[in-house]
C-alpha cells in the first residue's frame, strides 16, 4: 500500500533524471492475505494483497524484459528535493510480470528507472513471486532511535528490485536485507516473497532494522496495514527467521525491547504501534470472520458507538482458520465486507471500512503448488480495479513473455485523466475507446457499488459464476500444461492468457453495456438481471470455455483390426469425446479416415468423415487405416492404426449352393467300427452291416484257400 495519494511529476537534477513523489497524508487501507497449504482443499498455498488508493485509478498488467545492470531509483519524499534512493545492480535482471499504475500523471516515460517504479505483484522467470506492498509503521520510541532514511529503499522499488534479482525466495530475502543494511529504509512496509518451496513475510521495521519470517503451512493470516501484529519466532533459527544484526540489541540497549513471558523477544510489538486505527482493526476482524476464526467482541476487540473496531486486545499475525479454502474462497477473500457477522457487515453499516471497499485499485492472489517445477508452480490470479465486482484472470506468470495489448495497454500509453479518482457514476456511463479490461471493470464496479440495492446482488452472483468457470477452465489447461514439454510451455502460457483475457472481456463488456442501459433507463422497480445469467440454475447461458482452444478430443475407443473373407463387410469405428468443462458438445467433433499407401504415407479417404468407416474388401491382402478426430477449435487427436486383412474366399463345387460346405467322404469301415463300438450290435436292415458281413466271409475264404495251397506245397 502506497503512502501518498500521488501527485507525480518529473524532476531533473543535474544529469540524473529522477522521479519526485509528493506525499500528502497517508491513507492506509491495503490488505495482505496468506493461507498455508495445509489449510486449503487444493493443497496449495495462497498469498496476495489488495491495493487501496482511489475508486477510479488506472492499472496495467505487463511483462518487464531483462535489463543489463539495471538502475533502481525513486524519490518518494520530496521534502528534501534531489535526494532519494539509487542503486545499480551489476548483472542481468530476470524477466517478470508486474502490475503498475497507468495514469499520465507519471510523465516519466523517458526514464527507464522511473518507468519501473512501483512494479507490484509479479513473478519472475525463476518462479519467485512478490506481492507488494503493505504499508506499516513504527512506534515513537523506535522512531527516536532509528528513524527512516530519505535515501533508503521504499515501496516504489521493493518489488522491482526483488523480482529483478531474486533466484529463490530466500535469496530475495537476503538481498533485500543487504540493501537495507547498506542504504536503510525510506518507509516501513511488509512484503511477501515466495517460491514453490517457501513463503516469507519481509518487514521493514525502522530506518535500518528488518526481519523476515517463514510462514507455516498450518496457518492463515490477514494483515490490513498493522505493523504490530505479533508473531513468535526463534530469532536464532535461520531456517525460519532472517533479520538485521541489531534487531534485538538496538531496542534492548535502549530499554524498549518487549518480550514474551518466556523472555523471547516480541519483535513486532517492540517496533509496531500499539493501535493502528479503526479502519485497519475493522478489516482484521472481518478477515478473521471470513476464514471462520472470528474474534469475540469485548474479549478480543472493542468497538465505538458507530460499530468500528477501535482496538485489538491481542493482535496476532497468524491464526488457525475454521474453514478449508479453495481457489474461489481465496480470491473472494480480498472482496470480503464482513458479511459473516452483522456487526462487521459494511453492507449494513456504512461507517465500517471493509476489505472489499470502493477504493481498491487491484487485487492479486498467487496460487503456489508444491511439487511442481518452478516454471509452472505458480498461478498469478489478477483482478484489475476493485475486487468486489471483478473476475480474476489466471496466468503462468513465470512463463509469460507477452500480454494481449488490446486488453492490457502498455505502461504510459493510456490517458487516465478521465477517471478523476472519484467514484463518479457519470464517468462510468461514458463509453470508452478500446478494450482496456481495467476500464471495463472500473466502470462495472462504480455502477454496481453505487446502485447496490438494485444491481449489486445479481451482478456479483453473475461474476461469481464466471469466476468459477474460469477456475474450471484453468484446471483443464493446467493438466495440459503439466504434460507439455518444458520448451513448449511459454507458448501455451501466452496463448492461454490471451484466450482467457478475450473471453472475460467479451462477457464483461456485454455486462457493462446492459448495466449502463439499466441505469440510463432510470427504472429500478425491478432488480437488474444480466441477460447471460441463468439465476434459476445459478449458471450462465453461454459459459466461458477458453480451454477448448488447447485441449484436443479424447479418444475413448480405438479402431480394432479386422480379418474377413473377400467381399465380406469390414467395419472400423472410433469413439471420442470432449470434456464437458471444455466445450460441452461431442457433436462438434469431426472425423477423417486415412489409409496407408505402399510408400508408407497415409492419405485421406474421400467421404470417410464419420465415426464409422466400412473398408473395401474386394481384393485379397492387408491395408492399414487410422482416423483423425478434430475439435471445434481445430485441435486433432489421431487414433491407433488398425489393419484390415482380406482372405481368399472358399472354393464352391458345381451345383453347390452358395455358402454350402463340401461334404467330407466317410471311411465306411471306420464309420461302422465306430457304430459297433458305440452302439453294440448292428440293427437289422442296416445295409452297411450286410456289406461288411459279405466282405468278411469272402475274406475268411480267401485266407483259408491260401493256407491249403501252402500245405500242399509242403
Amino acid at each position: 500500500m502506497r503512502l501518498p495519494a500521488f501527485a507525480k511529476k518529473a524532476f531533473r537534477g543535474g544529469i540524473v533524471a529522477a522521479l519526485v513523489l509528493a506525499m500528502p497524508a497517508p491513507a492506509l487501507a491495503c490488505t495482505q492475505v496468506y493461507i498455508g497449504k495445509n489449510q486449503t482443499t487444493t493443497g496449495d498455498t495462497y498469498v496476495g494483497r489488495a491495493e487501496d488508493f482511489s475508486p477510479r485509478y488506472c492499472k496495467t498488467f505487463g511483462v518487464q524484459q531483462p535489463i543489463d545492470n539495471p538502475v533502481f531509483r525513486s524519490f518518494e519524499n520530496d521534502s528534501v528535493p534531489g535526494t532519494g534512493f539509487e542503486y545499480t545492480y551489476q548483472g542481468r535482471s530476470y524477466r517478470y510480470t508486474y502490475v503498475r499504475d497507468n495514469p499520465d500523471e507519471w510523465d516519466a516515460q523517458d526514464d527507464e528507472a522511473a518507468s519501473r517504479v512501483y512494479s507490484e505483484a509479479g513473478t519472475n522467470e525463476r518462479g519467485v513471486s512478490v506481492s507488494a506492498t503493505l504499508t506499516t509503521d513504527y512506534n515513537d520510541g523506535i522512531d527516536a532511535l532509528d528513524p527512516r532514511v530519505d535515501t533508503g529503499i521504499g515501496e516504489y522499488n521493493l518489488a522491482d528490485y526483488l523480482l529483478s534479482v531474486s533466484s529463490t525466495a530466500r535469496d530475495g530475502v537476503e538481498k533485500l536485507g543487504a540493501i537495507i543494511d547498506q542504504y536503510g529504509s525510506q518507509d516501513c512496509n511488509q512484503i511477501v516473497i515466495a517460491d514453490n518451496t517457501e513463503t516469507w513475510i519481509f518487514a521493514q521495521l525502522s530506518g535500518h532494522q528488518w526481519i523476515a519470517v517463514k510462514m507455516s503451512d498450518d496457518v492463515a493470516s490477514v494483515n490490513p496495514n498493522i505493523g504490530g501484529l505479533q508473531y513468535k519466532v526463534d530469532l536464532d533459527d535461520a531456517s525460519q527467521c532472517l533479520h538485521s544484526a541489531d534487531v534485538v540489541t538496538l531496542p534492548e540497549s535502549n530499554g524498549v525491547l518487549v518480550t514474551y513471558d518466556d523472555g523471547t523477544p516480541n519483535i513486532f510489538k517492540t517496533y509496531g504501534k500499539e493501535n493502528s486505527g479503526s479502519s485497519q482493526n475493522t478489516r482484521l476482524a472481518q478477515g478473521r470472520a471470513y476464514f471462520g476464526a472470528a474474534l469475540a467482541p469485548q474479549t478480543d476487540y472493542t468497538v465505538d458507538e458507530q460499530g468500528r473496531v477501535t482496538s485489538l486486545i491481542d493482535p496476532q499475525l497468524t491464526f488457525t482458520p475454521g474453514i478449508k479454502s479453495d481457489t474461489f474462497t481465496a480470491l473472494r477473500s480480498l472482496a470480503a465486507r464482513g458479511e459473516q457477522d452483522d456487526s462487521l457487515n459494511a453492507n449494513l453499516n456504512s461507517a465500517l471500512y471493509a476489505i472489499g471497499n470502493n477504493r481498491t485499485t487491484e487485487g492479486n492472489i498467487f496460487q503456489i503448488r508444491s511439487g511442481l517445477s518452478s516454471d509452472i508452480a505458480t498461478i498469478q490470479w489478477e483482478a484489475l480495479s476493485r475486487c468486489e465486482f471483478s473476475v480474476y484472470l489466471p496466468s503462468y506468470s513465470a512463463l509469460l513473455t507477452e500480454v494481449p495489448a488490446d486488453y492490457f495497454p502498455a505502461w504510459n500509453t493510456v490517458d487516465g485523466t478521465y477517471t478523476g479518482r472519484k467514484d463518479d457514476v457519470a464517468q462510468a456511463l461514458v463509453e470508452k475507446d478500446g478494450k482496456n479490461l481495467d476500464y471495463v471493470f472500473m466502470d462495472i464496479n462504480t455502477l454496481a457499488y453505487n446502485n447496490r440495492a438494485s444491481m449489486g446482488e445479481n451482478v456479483r452472483a453473475y461474476l461469481d459464476v464466471l469466476q468459477k468457470q474460469v477456475i474450471a477452465q484453468q484446471d483443464v489447461v493446467d493438466g495440459l500444461m503439466q504434460a507439455t514439454p518444458a520448451d513448449q510451455r511459454t507458448d501455451l502460457a501466452n496463448k492461454a492468457f490471451a484466450a482467457v483475457s478475450e473471453q472475460v472481456y467479451n462477457k464483461a463488456a456485454k455486462l457493462l453495456d446492459e448495466m449502463r442501459a439499466y441505469v440510463n433507463a432510470g427504472d429500478t422497480s425491478s432488480a437488474f438481471m444480466p441477460s447471460d445469467y441463468d439465476a434459476e440454475n445459478g449458471t450462465s447461458r453461454t459459459p466461458i470455455m477458453y480451454a477448448s482452444a488447447f485441449v484436443a478430443p479424447s479418444i475413448t475407443a480405438q479402431p480394432q483390426s479386422v480379418t474377413c473373407a473377400q467381399g465380406a463387410e469390414a467395419k472400423l469405428s472410433v469413439a471420442a469425446t470432449v470434456d464437458d468443462s471444455v466445450d460441452g458438445s461431442d457433436a462438434q467433433l469431426t472425423y477423417q479416415w486415412f489409409v496407408k499407401g505402399e510408400d508408407g504415407n497415409f492419405s485421406a479417404i474421400d467421404g470417410a468423415t464419420a465415426a464409422e468407416y466400412v473398408a473395401a474388401t474386394t481384393e485379397v491382402g492387408s491395408k492399414v487405416y487410422r482416423v483423425e478426430v478434430t475439435s471445434a477449435a481445430g485441435l486433432v487427436s489421431t487414433s491407433d492404426e488398425a489393419t484390415v486383412t482380406v482372405t481368399q474366399a472358399a472354393q464352391e463345387e458345381p451345383g453347390q449352393k452358395p455358402g454350402q460346405k463340401t461334404d467330407v467322404k466317410t471311411d465306411v469301415k471306420t464309420d461302422t467300427a465306430k457304430k459297433a463300438t458305440k452302439g453294440g450290435l448292428a440293427k437289422t436292415g442296416d445295409s452297411s452291416v450286410v456289406t461288411v458281413a459279405l466282405l468278411t466271409v469272402a475274406g475268411v475264404l480267401a485266407v483259408m484257400g491260401a493256407v491249403l495251397i501252402r500245405k500242399r506245397a509242403n
